[in-house]
């Protein structure tokens, strides 16, 4: 159970030198487990301030929390780094990850940790940099033997272990091969994230919807690495398609430009179809120099939408997709503990254009085959007015007349070739528009339209405010996959857009600010996710934890808006007012 954080229960803190915390530690040795309680406080290291925020209340506990506190010029952190926002957070990712780094080369025995950085730069709470201060949130384990203190093996750490990996990453002053090889690094890491970010601005300036840059690397080494493929073959965008964008380090950069509308994926099995997919879900992040995909972009609020069978839905219109049901249930506010493949897709769908979603990434082999397609020969057997779905095929075109294009990936069936704006092939790798040629084939085997001639967005729902059901909450992710909300269990495993699992625990906090605190039952579900940006645009990921986290919350990850709107629908004790 996690105890709501109160700054009365904040322990005195002490400060003084680092030889007086060392000097502490020593004759802590062989005492209770609790008197390392007394080291909490803010140590002068010389280059760096250590702040000790919080000690475990026992050996069993989750590891002590600590801060390493500089400024800029201390560490003689390059202009480059300090000169925007964007350069700062890329600037604290590659912090993070050096920290990690020196960790594995420097400390001893696994008593220092910080979160495990994957292939995308993203905004973390384990390090941020500030135009006048550097801070990073690292936890050590204090030892013991039993709930005894081992003084002079803490004291090692703080003396040996943990100076020395600040140091080795802290350092951009000395003059020696390894400091500026790391700088160059470090140049290279905001180069990278600044290029991507102006990618994105590029997507909206012209009005795409997507860009894969020639000669990146889309494949994957395996299902479960997200690393890049070593024999992987380059993407080659098709010329049809082919634009030049201009980026602030990289230059001129030829790529293939997706436009809105309806884009159709095509080829044979395991020519790499659902990996150009992967490339654009995972284009709404920027990636680190190495990883292939530095300039793959998408919009921002690209949203991949799968069937989830079992998922909890509250009160979602779906009547575009379902327009009655045999149990006489209201598909305009359709609710269930446990959705089918095809309630669960369409109501993903509905979620996603009601929290904003310009463009859809679907993949027949994660979809219910029944929302896609349905065939004149189950038409003609099945009488309309006995089937209550609207396949996506038949609403697809509408949708993008409504401003929401859609990717998507479709092998089984030429039924999409109707309607789509672009169709591309993918053929052992490669990437070609077979658009002309679709189209022909269109008017050669024509088949009957069931067109829908308009879509209509769905109605803002507006959640009303929860109360925790017990004094003492339980928040708690588990990997990329889960949350657990005091009773309550939030599945999350269909969301594929979430990469890290610092984007969880965070996920799991911000759901607590927004359905105990911001929701008042006026506001729809979209402004209170609009509430709670401006808050941490403001005041950093801290404020996504500020209702019930402890202070300094070490290792949280930026997810994203739609990501946080989408885990919220998921919930169910979800309640709506009118």
């Amino acid at each position: 159970m996690t105890p709501r954080f109160d700054p009365s229960d904040r322990p005195r803190r002490r400060s003084g030198s680092d030889q007086d915390l060392l000097s502490d530690l020593r004759r802590f040795d062989g005492r209770p487990y609790g008197t390392y309680k007394s080291v909490i406080g803010d140590w002068d290291y010389g280059d760096f301030t250590l702040a000790i925020d919080r000690v475990q209340s026992d050996p069993y506990a989750p590891p002590s929390a600590i801060r390493a506190i500089a400024t800029p010029k201390t560490m003689g952190l390059p202009a480059e780094a300090l000169a925007s926002g964007r350069a700062r957070l890329a600037a604290a990712d590659f912090l993070a990850r050096s920290i990690e780094i020196a960790i594995k080369n420097r400390a001893r025995g696994g008593g220092v940790r910080i979160a495990h950085p994957g292939q995308e730069i993203l905004q973390r709470s384990s390090a941020t940099v500030f135009p006048d201060r550097v801070e990073v949130r690292l936890q050590v384990q204090m030892p013991a033997r039993g709930r005894t203190i081992l003084g002079h093996e803490a004291a090692r750490i703080f003396d040996v272990d943990v100076p020395n990996v600040i140091m080795d990453a802290f350092d951009f002053v000395s003059d020696d091969g390894e400091t500026r090889i790391k700088t160059a690094a470090l140049l290279s890491h905001i180069a990278v994230y600044e290029d991507h970010c102006a990618l994105v601005d590029e997507l909206e300036a012209k009005n795409w919807v997507a860009f894969v840059a020639d000669g990146s690397i889309l494949a994957r080494r395996s299902g479960v690495s997200q690393a890049p493929l070593d024999e992987a073959i380059p993407f080659s965008s098709p010329e049809s398609l082919r634009e030049t964008v201009e980026l602030p380090h990289a230059g001129a950069v030829t790529g293939m430009a997706i436009r809105p509308g309806v884009t159709l994926i095509v080829g044979g099995g395991y020519h790499g179809k659902s990996t150009l997919l992967g490339a654009l879900q995972r284009g709404v992040y920027a990636h680190v120099p190495g990883d292939g995909r530095e300039r793959v972009a998408a919009l921002p609020e690209a949203m991949k939408v799968r069937a989830a069978d079992g998922r909890a839905v509250t009160g979602v219109d779906v009547s575009p997709f379902i327009s009655h049901l045999p149990t006489g249930a209201d598909t305009r506010a359709f609710s269930t503990e446990n959705a089918s493949g095809s309630t669960s897709q369409a109501a993903a769908l509905m979620e996603a254009v009601e929290l904003g979603s310009r463009l859809l990434l679907i993949d027949e082999d994660t979809s219910a085959t029944n929302l896609l397609i349905r065939d004149e020969r189950m038409r003609a057997l099945v009488a309309a007015e006995k089937e209550p779905i609207t396949p996506l095929v038949d609403r697809i075109g509408a949708l993008a007349s409504s401003g929401v294009s859609t990717v998507m990936v479709m092998g089984g069936s030429g039924d999409y070739l109707d309607i789509a704006d672009t169709v591309l092939m993918l053929d052992s790798y490669r990437c070609l528009d077979v658009t002309r040629r679709a189209r022909e084939l269109v008017d050669q085997m024509p088949r009957p339209r069931n067109d829908e001639s308009a879509f209509t967005p769905p109605e803002p729902r507006i959640p009303l405010r929860q109360r925790p059901a017990e004094s003492r909450t339980k928040t708690k992710s588990s990997g990329l996959d889960e949350i657990i909300l005091d009773r309550q269990t939030v599945s999350l495993s269909d969301l594929e857009q979430i990469v890290d699992p610092g984007q969880t625990e965070a996920i799991a906090w911000a759901m607590r600010a927004i359905l105990e605190h911001f929701a008042t039952g006026a506001a729809p579900l979209g402004d209170l996710l609009d509430r709670l940006e401006r808050q941490v645009n403001s005041e950093g990921l801290d404020a996504a934890a500020k209702f019930g986290a402890r202070e300094f919350p070490a290792f949280l990850v930026r997810p994203r808006r739609i990501d946080i709107g989408a885990a919220i629908n998921r919930y169910r004790g979800l309640r709506l007012g009118s």
